[in-house]
This record gives structure tokens, sequence and C-alpha cells, in this order.
């Protein structure tokens, strides 16, 4: 018996609270408007969070792993070698080739090798980088951005001179597939190779498209004068973006900066480190999204502070009748807090409808198209994260929750013999 009336007692305010909530009268309250802009308010602000979230998480990932289909998470190159597309050898007899994919988080490893050179048709003509790859070569990237033609196959015994180049060189140079153009290379003696478009890709990154030609990596070590264990360096992919410095610093420690049997000494650099102005550029996306979030719970703060407020002078006369009764003014704030979180919770509920409903259909319909030599994107991406949404949902609730604590503390001030007599 004790038990059962503790119970009550504990949801006492709970009770009152649904009672005024889903109670007659309510329809005709002067409370009614304000509570409906203050819902409306949280509801806009959740589903705007939301779809800045989807889309700049997206954007991120997109971009980063198209930037990393080029240059690979971390690459493996000789020490000596800078920033032109000129490359001193190392050789590819290294201790931890292949053997260093097996290490946890590295996913893959792979040669390549580079070299500048310009191709020349009829009508134009356009400096381009060849890169070589080899058998070890992880085809994923490419054969999902493929637009036209196949990937050609390298091997071992025989050299090929298939290469798969861009829609934007493909237009440029008025190339399709199965067309032969000539590659010349500045150099002592300047040498010339005849290539055949095997397949066009397109990855909307520019500055990638109009400058990479993939080739079998035999043609760089011929037309530097390579031996055939000699390469440009190693390309290693990870499992996860966000382990980027743990696992380059593990490949560090794994490759060392020993000199080898070949004089050659090697160094590890990363993708972030390769292309810092790329990265940093998406970095800023984060600090976009850090205001938004802030702008629109100030903006749900403050209209829920006002609908309290008016839901307390709506209530003066309850309040002073529940202080004559014993109640405490902690007790019946507590009243105010559980009726304004579920007005909240309303609020959340309209905001994940409209908000999951745009990234819905800006998923699957592709609305909102970009210029992609602005955005290296064809269409705004959206990345719904279940994690992140719930996240937004209970990080809303609790932080206007939090909010409302303070402007409650009004009822404590409210004498229960004036209150009485309110109209």
């Amino acid at each position: 018996m004790h038990e059962t009336y503790t119970a009550a007692k504990v949801n006492t305010e709970l009770f009152i609270a649904k009672r005024i909530v889903t109670g007659k009268g309510t329809e005709q309250r002067i409370s009614r408007p304000v509570i409906k802009i203050a819902i409306l308010g949280i509801a806009l602000g959740l589903a705007v969070m939301i779809v800045a979230t989807a889309i700049v998480t997206a954007f991120k990932q997109e971009i980063s792993s198209k930037v990393v289909g080029f240059g690979s998470h971390i690459q493996i190159i000789n020490y000596d070698t800078n920033t032109s597309y000129e490359t001193e050898p190392v050789s590819k007899n290294q201790p931890f080739y292949p053997s260093l994919q097996d290490i946890p988080g590295i996913k893959h490893i792979q040669i390549f090798g580079i070299k500048a050179g310009i191709i020349k048709t009829k009508k134009e003509i356009q400096g381009v980088v060849l890169k070589g790859i080899g058998e070890d070569f992880d085809w994923h990237f490419f054969k999902k951005n493929l637009v036209d033609g196949s990937i050609f196959h390298v091997t071992d015994s025989v050299r090929t001179n298939k290469v798969l180049i861009s829609k934007k060189l493909s237009d440029l140079l008025e190339l399709k597939t199965g067309d032969s153009f000539i590659m010349y290379f500045v150099q002592e003696p300047p040498r010339l190779r005849r290539f055949t478009v095997s397949g066009i890709y397109q990855t909307s990154l520019e500055d990638f498209d109009k400058t990479f030609i993939l080739a079998d990596i035999k043609q760089i070590q011929r037309l530097n004068n390579w031996r055939p264990d000699q390469i440009s360096g190693f390309e290693v992919t990870i499992d996860h973006f966000r382990d980027l410095d743990k696992m380059t610093w593990v490949v560090r420690e794994t490759v060392g900066t020993s000199f080898s049997k070949d004089k050659t000494r090697l160094r590890v650099e990363n993708i972030k480190d390769k292309y810092p102005q790329i990265f940093d550029w998406l970095n800023l996306q984060d600090l976009n999204v850090w205001i938004i979030l802030i702008l629109m719970l100030l903006v749900a703060g403050f209209n829920m502070i006002s609908g309290l407020l008016i839901l307390i002078l709506e209530r003066m006369n309850m309040i002073g009748i529940l202080k004559a009764l014993g109640a405490t003014s902690w007790s019946i704030r507590k009243i105010f807090l559980y009726q304004s979180a579920w007005l909240i919770v309303k609020g959340l509920l309209w905001g994940n409808v409209i908000g999951l409903g745009l990234c819905f259909l800006q998923k699957h319909f592709s609305i909102i198209p970009l210029n992609p030599e602005t955005y290296y994107l064809t269409t705004v991406p959206v990345n719904l994260d279940p994690l992140i949404i719930l996240g937004l949902n209970l990080g809303t609730l609790l932080i206007i929750v939090l909010v409302l604590v303070l402007p409650s503390y009004l009822i404590s001030r409210i004498s229960p013999v004036k209150t009485i007599r309110y109209e």
C-alpha cells in the first residue's frame, strides 16, 4: 500500500502535465498560437540541422573518396622526390611489399609510377600526367566512375599501350573509345608514344580529370630507362579515413627511414599532406555546420522560453492552488518542464518528418543539381547516419529543456494568495 502511494506521488507532476496537454479547453487558450509557433520553430530548426549535417558529411565523404581514388590514403616514395611529376625511382623489392596489407587497418598496397607529358592532336594540345599501374592495381574506384569503354589489363609479360582517360580530356581533345593519340615526353632525348583509349572515366574533380591518364607502369619504366623492379613508389589504402593519422604513423614505423640496398631512402606521406588545400577547405565545412546548429538551437530555445512564460502566466491560478495545497516550487516547475518536453518532442517529430523527407527526396531523385566545376559533384549528396540523427534529436531535447530550467524559476516567486484570485 505504501509503495503504491509513493509511486503515485512521484508521478503526480507528470499526471498533471498530461491533463494540461490533453485536457478540454486547451484549444481556446491564448497560448495556443504561441505554442504552435514554438513547435514550428523547433521542427524547422531540427529539419535544417538534419539537412545540413547530412549534406556536409556526405560532401566531405564524396570529395575525400574521390581524391583518395586518385592518390590513395598513403604514399611511400623516394625521400628525394620533390613535388614535381618527375620522380626518383625506388626498388619494388621491399620487405614490406606486399605483406604491409596484412596489418590490421590496411586494406591494400600497390605500385605506381608517374611521368608528365604532352598530348597533341590535330586541333588541341594538352599537358597531362601518365600514371603507371601494375597487376596489383585496385580498379574499384575507376570502375565505379567509368562512363564508356572498359578498363585494360596489365600483365608482367606484355606491355600494353591501352590507357584510361577522363571525359574532360575526351571532350577537350575530341577522343573517344578506340581512338589513338600520340603523347610527347620532354627529356633527353625527347620521346613519344602512341596510346589507344580503352575507356573513359568521369569523377567531376576537374583538376584531376584533366591531368591524369592511367597506363601500364612498364611504359613509365621504359621511358625513364628504369629497371623492371624500379617504380615511383607504393600506394596504400586503409579501411577507414578517420584512422588516417594513426595508420600513417603505423606505416612510417613499418617502412622506417633507413637506406635500402640501392642507397635510396623512403618517405611516407598521406593524402592530407599531399593535398592540404582540399582538406583544409573540407574542414571549414565543419565550422559552417556548427554555426548552423548553434543558431538553430538558439532560435528553438528562445521560442520555447517565450512559450513557457506564457504557459506559466496562463496557469497562475493553478499554481496558486497547488502551492496552497502544499506543493513545492520545484514540483510545480516539473509540471511545466514536463509539458514543455512534450511540446519539444512534438516539434522534434515534425522536424524529423520534414528533414528526413527532404533528404530522402534529394538522395533518390537528385532534385538539387550542382556545378561540378565549382563543387566537384553533379548533385547535392546526402548521408543519413542514424547515430548523427539520434544525436541531434537527443541533443536538441536536452539542451532546450536545460535552457527552460532558468525561466521556470519564475514559479518560486509567485504568491499563492495573489494568484488564487488571478483571472
